[in-house]
């Protein structure tokens, strides 16, 4: 008997994970907007988040989580980490017992500093929780293109089960059982993006922007193990897979956000303008705060945290970093 399977969130990455699991499970997407949920079962697309891209034609969308939830072995959560706590208290009402739930977000929760997992464990106790994770660019995956992934799980007998939920010729899925590695890779990357987009604003050149990817990845594995990573995650797919495709691809929204910066724009005229939420923007304060918290220091993150929330500009932010004394390649700055 095959799993079904529940993708809460239509967005552009929900509504691809929804789309790629249909060929392998029953599949039904909740949408928020009865309107896209609509037009997904109507037309086979997401005009909103995906333009004229073709989705699966076995996949259905509904705007009732009682429909989406009540039957399902498998629940994936696609919604932004903002509203990720809200509408998993949602699913609580028609969730069975001990139904595994993935996560889909790339960020932590503002107020408690949480991963997403974390939060799931709060919401609904006893039920195993994960994450997808990868360079995974919507848009590529949906039309097509090949792609791989990491499905981290704790308990390596249900990750095994779910890598065969999301995998395709095409899309690649690893599993890994460091899930705070592959959770902390996927939300620190979104923060290096803006540096390296505020780079290409200002036309800093691509040794700058190889060097502060290069560190980037140092900042984000150091932060990554102090608080129970494992060093390899880092290296793979969720970690220096994800960060390259965020920083290079014009694709990315958080890369977009820092070349806008670089550009002389602000924060709140770029975030008005998108339809699509860029976590690293949020995401830069808490990084900041755990940071703190376990004694890690991260300047490519503080200048990106000083532009984003006090005022500073991307100009000021790549003279700072290059006011960094550089020691071995393996200190801490």
């Amino acid at each position: 008997m095959r799993l079904q399977v529940a993708v809460i969130g239509a967005g552009s990455w929900g509504t691809t994970v929804a789309s790629v699991a249909s060929h392998n499970c029953p599949t039904v997407l909740w949408a928020r907007n009865a309107e896209i949920a609509d037009e997904v079962n109507s037309g086979r697309t997401n005009s909103r988040y995906l333009g004229t891209c073709r989705l699966a034609r076995d996949l259905r969308a509904t705007a009732s989580m009682a429909e989406a939830v009540d039957r399902a072995d498998v629940v994936v959560m696609g919604v932004p980490s903002h509203g990720f706590r809200a509408t998993l208290e949602l699913v609580r009402a028609h969730i069975r017992a001990w139904v595994p739930v993935i996560s889909l977000a790339k960020g932590l929760e503002q107020d408690t500093l949480l991963r997403m997992t974390e939060v799931i464990g709060e919401v609904l106790p006893g039920h195993p929780a994960g994450v997808l994770t990868g360079p995974n660019l919507a848009r590529e995956i949906v039309s097509g293109y090949a792609a791989a992934s990491v499905v981290a799980m704790e308990d390596e007998t249900i990750v095994r089960e779910l890598q065969d939920v999301f995998k395709s010729r095409l899309f690649r899925v690893y599993t890994n059982q460091d899930v705070i590695g592959c959770e902390i890779g996927g939300a620190l990357k979104n923060v290096i993006a803006i540096s390296a987009g505020m780079g290409d604003g200002l036309g800093v050149g691509d040794n700058t922007k190889a060097a502060v990817i290069a560190r980037g990845l140092a900042e984000l594995t150091r932060l990554g193990v102090a608080m129970g990573g494992k060093l390899h995650t880092f290296a793979g797919l969720a970690g220096m897979g994800d960060l390259v495709a965020t920083c290079m691809s014009p694709q990315s929204r958080n890369r977009y956000v820092g070349e806008q910066l670089g550009k002389g724009r602000r924060i709140p005229a770029i975030i008005d303008e998108m339809h699509m939420v860029a976590e690293g923007v949020k995401t830069s304060r808490v990084v900041m705060e755990l940071a703190e918290r376990y004694k890690v220091e991260m300047p490519i993150c503080r200048e990106v945290y000083r532009v984003v929330h006090e005022g500073s500009t991307p100009t000021q932010a790549y003279r700072g970093l290059l006011r960094v004394a550089p020691g071995s390649e393996q200190d801490p700055g």
